[in-house]
C-alpha cells in the first residue's frame, strides 16, 4: 500500500478503503463505495488497486464523467510517480486529440469522428497519420517518454504537433502499456464503442480492473448510451441525399416510410395535449410494407443497402472536402435498431413532437450497459451518494460484489440544513405567489451567506418560475453577481463562466443559478469560499411522461414492491444529495444548505440523505432562517 501512497499522512478511514479495494481486486470481487466528500477516494483506489494489477500484469481502466474528474486521475499518478513507477494516460475523443482541420471542423460526435478518421486514413488525406510511418522512431520515442511520465492530454497535444503526428494515435498506442487508461464512461458504456476500445488494447476482459467514479451518474449515463433518436428531418434529408445520388429505391421507400409516420403522428399526436407517447413498433414499418409489399427479409436487405450506401456518401464527401454526413446511413442504422428491439420488454418505442416528430428508442434497464463486468477482474463503483448501496447493486445489477459506507467527514458544527416549512415544487402547488415566497428565501440567504452561493432548482422549469418572478433583479440589488447556466452551451462556455462565478469569491462574492442533476451541481468541485452556500429549490423528481411511468412499469417487474422507489424516488433523492454536497470539500468547510421543499422533513425521504444531513436539519419560516444563518455565520 504504502508504494503506491505519495503523500505522508493517511486521512481518517484511508487505510480501510485501501486494504477494502485491494483484498477485493486479489479476490476477484467487485466493490460499491460510499464515500464522502474530501476523503481522498482518487488515490485510495489507486493505491488499491496498483500494487495488485501492477504484479499480475492487470490493466486498469479509470472511468469517469467529466475531463475535470478526468485530469484529477492523471494529477494523482503524477504524485504517485515520484514515488514509485506507473503509467498512465487519459483517453480523449478523437475530436479532442486531433489535429485534421477538416475533422475538427465538420465532426460533432464520437461515431461520425471514428467513421471520418478511418476515411480520412484510408483515402491517404491524413498527413499526421502518413507521418507515423515516415517518422517511425520519433514516434516510439514518444511513446516511450509518455509512459515514463503520467501526462494530461494537452501536454501529448503539444509533442504531437510540433512533430506533425496524429495525438489520437500517440494515445492509443501509449495506452496499449499503460498501467492505468483513464477515460470517459462512454467507453464502455456504449456497445459500439467499448468493443472497438477492447479490441484496439488487444486485451481480454479478464484483464481488466474496473473502477466507475462518481458512479452515482451510472444509471442516467447507461440509460443514456443504449438509447437512440432520430427526427423526421433527417429522413426528409435522407430523401434528398438520395435523389441527389440517383438512389431512386431508397428515395422510394424513404418518401413512403416518411408518409406513414405522418399518418401515424396524425393519428397519435396531432390532436392531444401530449409531447410524446409511445407507439407500437410494428406501425412505423406498416405503411411501407403494405404499399411495396415487403416481408421483414426485404425490409433488413433495404436498411442494410442504406447503411452501405451510406458509407460511400460519407467517403465521397470527404473526397470533395464536404462535411463527411450521410442521412441515408443515419436512418438505417438507426432504423434496424429499431427493429432489431422489437419484442424486447426492456425498450420503450416512443414517437415525440420534437422537431416536428420524432422517433425515440429508450432503453430502461440500466444494467444492460454492464454485462461485461462479469468477465473482469474486478470492478470498483465509488461516489459520495450512492445510499442506499443495495438499491445501486440492484439496479446495475452488480453481482459478487462488497458494500461498504464511510462515515461522514463534516464535522457536525460546520453543516447547517434548514427546510422551509411553507414552500415546495409540488405541481399543484405552483404558482407566482410560491415562486415569489421562494425569491424571498434565496434572496435573504444570499445576502446572509458571506461570497458565493448556489441556487440549484428541481429543473429548468422551476427555475424559469423562479426567474419570472424577478429572481435576476433581486439577486442583483444584493451587491453579487450572478451567472446563469444555460441549456445547450458547450463544456468550455460554462467552464469559462463558472471560473468567473468562482472569481468573485476574491470579492463580494456572487450567486450561481442552475438546476440539480446538472454539470454545475455534479460535476464541479467548489473550495474555500466559491460556494458557502446552497439553495435546494424543490426535489428533482422527474415528469409523468410515458418514458418515466415505462420505467416505473419495467422495475415494479423486475423488482417487486421497490420499482417505484428504485425507478422514481431514489434518482431525484441522490441528485439533491449531490447538490447540497457542493458546499464541503473538506471536513474543515462550513456550509449552510437551505432546502425549499416542506417534502425533505417527511421520513420516506430523510432516510436517503447523508447522516451529516439528518442530524443537522431544523424546519424553518423566513424569520428563523434569517436568524439561523446570522448565528451560523457570526462564528
Amino acid at each position: 500500500m504504502t508504494d503506491y501512497f505519495p503523500y505522508e499522512n493517511l486521512r481518517p478511514n484511508q487505510r480501510d478503503f485501501i486494504e477494502l479495494v485491494s483484498k477485493a481486486v486479489e479476490n476477484g470481487e467487485n466493490v460499491i463505495i460510499e464515500a464522502p466528500t474530501g476523503f481522498g477516494k482518487t488515490v485510495s483506489v489507486l493505491a488499491g488497486v496498483l500494487p495488485h494489477a501492477k504484479e499480475m500484469g492487470y490493466k486498469v481502466l479509470y472511468l469517469a464523467r467529466t475531463h475535470r474528474q478526468m485530469d484529477r486521475v492523471i494529477e494523482e499518478l503524477k504524485a504517485i510517480r515520484g514515488k514509485s513507477p506507473v503509467s498512465g494516460v487519459e483517453l480523449r475523443s478523437r475530436k479532442d486529440l486531433c489535429l485534421h482541420t477538416y475533422l475538427t471542423q465538420f465532426t460533432s460526435d464520437a461515431y461520425t469522428a471514428m467513421v471520418v478518421c478511418k476515411n480520412l486514413k484510408k483515402l491517404g488525406k491524413c498527413e499526421f497519420y502518413e507521418n507515423e510511418k515516415k517518422k517511425k522512431a520519433e514516434f516510439d520515442e514518444l511513446v516511450r517518454f509518455f509512459l515514463g511520465e503520467p501526462s494530461h492530454p494537452a501536454e501529448i497535444l503539444d509533442y504531437s504537433q510540433t512533430l506533425e503526428l496524429c495525438p489520437y494515435d500517440l494515445t492509443k498506442r501509449i495506452a496499449e502499456k499503460a498501467d492505468v487508461i483513464v477515460a470517459s464512461y462512454l467507453y464502455l458504456l456504449s456497445p459500439t464503442i467499448r468493443e472497438n476500445f477492447i479490441s484496439s488494447l488487444d486485451v481480454d476482459y479478464s484483464d481488466l480492473i474496473v473502477v466507475f467514479d462518481e458512479a452515482h451518474n451510472l444509471p442516467d449515463q447507461a440509460i443514456s448510451a443504449l438509447s437512440d433518436k432520430i427526427s423526421i428531418n433527417t429522413i426528409n434529408r435522407a430523401i434528398k441525399e438520395a435523389d441527389e445520388y440517383n438512389e431512386h429505391e431508397i428515395a422510394n421507400f424513404l418518401s413512403i416510410l416518411g408518409r406513414g409516420l405522418e399518418i401515424l403522428f396524425q393519428e397519435k399526436l396531432a390532436n392531444r395535449d401530449v409531447q410524446e407517447t409511445a407507439i407500437q413498433p410494428e406501425l412505423v414499418f406498416s405503411h411501407v410494407v403494405e404499399v411495396l409489399g415487403l416481408d421483414t427479409r426485404w425490409l433488413v436487405k433495404t436498411l442494410n443497402d442504406m447503411v452501405a450506401v451510406g458509407d460511400s456518401i460519407r467517403e465521397d464527401r470527404i473526397e470533395k472536402g464536404k462535411p463527411p454526413r450521410s442521412y441515408i446511413g443515419r436512418v438505417g442504422e438507426f432504423l434496424l435498431l429499431w427493429l432489431s428491439l422489437i419484442g424486447r420488454e426492456d425498450y420503450l418505442f416512443l414517437m415525440s413532437r420534437d422537431r416536428g416528430l420524432s422517433l425515440e428508442l429508450v432503453a430502461l434497464d440500466p444494467s444492460k450497459a454492464l454485462g461485461f463486468i462479469k468477465d473482469v477482474q474486478s470492478a470498483i463503483f465509488m461516489s459520495g451518494t450512492l445510499t442506499p448501496l443495495e438499491a445501486f447493486r440492484d439496479v446495475m445489477g452488480v453481482e459478487n460484489a462488497r458494500l461498504k459506507k464511510f462515515p461522514r467527514m463534516v464535522k457536525r458544527e460546520n453543516a447547517q440544513v434548514l427546510v422551509a416549512k411553507d414552500v415546495s415544487t409540488r405541481g399543484d402547488e405552483r404558482s407566482l405567489q410560491v415562486y415569489r415566497k421562494m425569491v424571498d428565501y434565496i434572496v435573504e440567504a444570499a445576502k446572509i451567506i458571506p461570497k458565493n452561493v448556489g441556487v440549484f432548482a428541481a429543473s429548468y422549469e422551476v427555475l424559469q418560475g423562479l426567474l419570472s418572478a424577478n429572481l435576476q433583479v433581486r439577486l442583483e440589488e444584493t451587491g453579487k453577481a450572478v451567472f446563469i447556466e444555460k441549456q445547450g452551451v458547450s463544456s468550455a462556455e460554462n467552464d469559462l463562466m463558472v471560473a468567473q462565478f468562482k472569481a468573485h469569491a476574491r470579492g463580494n462574492g456572487a450567486v450561481l443559478l442552475g438546476v440539480m442533476g446538472g454539470r454545475n451541481s455534479e460535476g464541479q468541485d467548489y473550495s474555500g469560499d466559491e460556494m458557502n452556500g446552497v439553495v435546494l429549490v424543490g426535489i428533482p423528481y422527474a415528469r409523468p411522461t410515458p418514458r418515466v411511468q415505462a420505467r416505473i412499469r419495467y422495475f415494479e417487474r423486475k423488482f417487486p414492491e421497490k420499482g417505484r422507489y428504485y425507478g422514481y424516488y431514489l434518482p431525484a433523492h441522490r441528485k439533491l444529495v449531490q447538490a447540497a454536497g457542493r458546499v464541503h470539500r473538506s471536513a474543515e468547510e462550513k456550509g449552510s444548505i437551505v432546502v425549499l421543499d416542506y417534502r425533505l422533513l417527511w421520513r420516506g425521504i430523510k432516510k436517503d440523505l447523508p447522516d451529516w444531513m439528518v442530524e443537522t436539519v431544523r424546519p424553518v419560516d423566513l424569520g428563523r432562517m434569517r436568524l439561523y444563518l446570522k448565528r451560523f455565520w457570526a462564528t
